[in-house]
């Protein structure tokens, strides 16, 4: 999913996820034609060039998810399915795998959240008075975005969140989405928690072959932070919101967000102070698929009829033409972790294993929605009619379970690739026989997605990543997705993200002390989150498992310092 796209773009009926930075919305991409016609032509028969867009799909696959019940706002959990949506990578395509976007709970203020100055408050009047939907939310997933520097065919992980009303958004400890230019220290606001696993800015890999299996993302709200702490500029909440992943091999938490990221937005404006995330409970959006940039090619035939194509996307089936998006959902109080954190915290020796206790978890009542999508550009959009009889949402599962997914009624798998114009306002899902080859539509290519821009990290000396810098010489590894990733391992308190807090010496041991504690007790191999209720967990790229050096086993973490394609050979 994608929520600053479609926000900025101006359609997204309700929120939705905040992954993309760079992306070219409706951009006209002219490709020639096929091999072997001539200019002009296709296969033989002269025929118009038509134009391949970033319009050619957007709408929501999804299922609406109710507000926690009172005291569970301290977390939430689910698992999604992945699987690779298309062939092969492909440019202006964008479609994020089944996640969700967690918001600051904030339900009846009226006043304005976002301050003047602000992108949602100075161009999004439509979600006022309060702008409390687009106010601050933690979000990511499982995905395929147009940002994307490296394309691959097995979707990525990436977190995401903003902090500011979407004017900033942040995505790995050190980068915003799909932007390879670092952030500026005082925007970085995610801290790399885990001493096992590494974080590449472009996402989190999984391994080839990737089909169907499932992935767990839990957000926990954990008082790893102190509230009281003398570096807060604004009064500060005590909930670092932490990111736990379950996966076939690798389990546990990977990063968290600081929490003066969420309070300083009330720098100056005294209407947001406690409103924010550090502070306040959590609302889980709904679970969706948000398509949001898909490549399209149209054009008539000799009657003025309009038929289009979009790329062939296809979808997992289970025996029964079914396709499992997001099972397992829970909501959490305080009792599930972060009460017994507040102590391990302190003084207390009492072992905290980390798995969350499911006395203080509840199971959400929850409901599909009926899949809507649209074709085409501002200026004039079609509702796409007849997908429907492809395909419709279901809830899976018995009383008292909160998954969701698809059931096929015709072409298991694979979604509706071509349309007709119907009327003045909508396009008719139609069959390949039914498309004319006069419009030259079923011998077109769509463009592949190219190669992107490296990420690279500040080397000046003094800068937050050089002072105090790393304990290890630089160490590489190669993904799946061709990239290579260079990273190095620093002191957990001397990482980059922390550098601009100007944390006292009393902080930094007490945040040092309690993240050894974590490496030295919670191993990657321990469920967290509860196991799943069906299917088989993905497995991530293995090379981004790694084991600390000698003398950094516990209190140190990998931080990437860059993210690029090697040299040719």
């Amino acid at each position: 999913m994608d929520r600053w796209t479609s926000l900025r773009a101006g359609r997204s009926p309700w929120p939705t996820r905040l992954l993309v930075a760079a992306l070219v919305v409706g951009a006209a991409v002219r490709l020639g034609p096929v091999s072997g016609a001539g200019p002009g032509q296709t296969g033989g028969s002269s025929v118009k060039l038509v134009e391949s867009m970033g319009g050619g799909l957007h709408g929501y696959i999804s299922m609406r998810v109710p507000p926690p019940p009172d005291g569970f706002g301290f977390g939430i959990s689910f698992y999604s399915t992945a699987w690779p949506l298309l062939a092969a990578p492909l440019q202006s395509f964008q479609i994020g795998l089944p996640g969700t976007w967690v918001t600051p709970d904030n339900r009846g203020f009226e006043q304005p959240l976002c301050p003047p100055g602000t992108y949602a408050r100075d161009h999004w009047p439509e979600r006022g008075p309060s702008y409390r939907d687009v106010f601050q939310t933690i979000e990511g997933g499982t995905g395929f975005w147009a940002s994307t520097q490296f394309a691959s065919t097995i979707p990525k992980y990436r977190m995401n969140g903003t902090a500011n009303c979407y004017t900033h958004e942040i995505s790995s400890p050190g980068w915003g989405f799909g932007n390879p230019t670092p952030l500026a220290p005082d925007q970085v606001g995610l801290v790399q928690l885990s001493n096992r696993l590494v974080v590449p800015p472009d996402g989190v890999t999984f391994t080839p072959g990737t089909n169907g299996e499932i992935f767990g993302t839990a957000w926990m709200a954990l008082p790893l932070v102190e509230s009281r702490a003398a570096f807060h500029r604004q009064p500060t909440g005590d909930r670092s919101w932490t990111l736990f992943v379950s996966a076939a091999n690798f389990k546990g938490p990977v990063a968290f967000w600081i929490p003066d990221t969420w309070s300083a937005i009330a720098n100056g404006y005294a209407t947001a102070a406690g409103r924010s995330l550090d502070a306040r409970p959590a609302l889980m959006g709904g679970g969706a698929m948000e398509v949001n940039t898909v490549p399209y090619f149209k054009n008539a035939d000799s009657r003025g009829v309009l038929y289009s194509r979009i790329p062939r996307i296809q979808f997992p089936v289970d025996t029964s033409n079914r396709t499992v998006l997001m099972q397992d959902v829970m909501m959490y109080s305080a009792d599930a972790l972060f009460s017994a954190m507040t102590s391990w915290t302190g003084a207390s020796a009492e072992q905290v294993t980390g798995a969350f206790n499911m006395k203080g978890a509840v199971v959400p009542s929850c409901t599909s929605r009926s899949v809507s999508f649209d074709q085409g550009d501002r200026d004039r959009r079609f509702t796409l009619a007849g997908v429907d009889a492809f395909l419709q949402t279901t809830m899976l599962g018995g009383a008292g379970s909160c998954s969701y997914g698809l059931e096929w009624k015709r072409s298991p798998g694979v979604f509706p690739e071509y349309f007709r114009q119907d009327g003045d306002k909508q396009m008719l899902a139609v069959p390949s026989s039914e498309v004319p080859d006069e419009t030259g539509l079923k011998a077109q290519v769509f463009a592949p997605a190219a190669p992107g821009k490296a990420y690279t990290s500040p080397s000046a000396a003094g800068g937050t990543w050089t002072t105090p810098g790393p304990r290890s010489k630089p160490l590489v590894i190669t993904l799946t997705d061709g990239s290579r990733v260079t990273y190095a391992w620093y002191r957990f308190v001397d990482q980059p993200a922390l550098q601009h807090l100007g944390l006292s010496e009393t902080d930094k041991t007490r945040l040092q002390a309690l993240a050894e504690r974590i490496h030295a007790s919670w191993p990657i191999t321990r469920d967290y989150m509860a196991p799943p209720s069906r299917g088989r967990l993905a497995t991530l790229d293995a090379v981004q498992i790694v084991t600390p050096p000698r003398g950094l086993e516990v209190g140190y973490v990998p931080i990437v310092t860059r993210q690029e394609l090697p040299p040719k050979q």
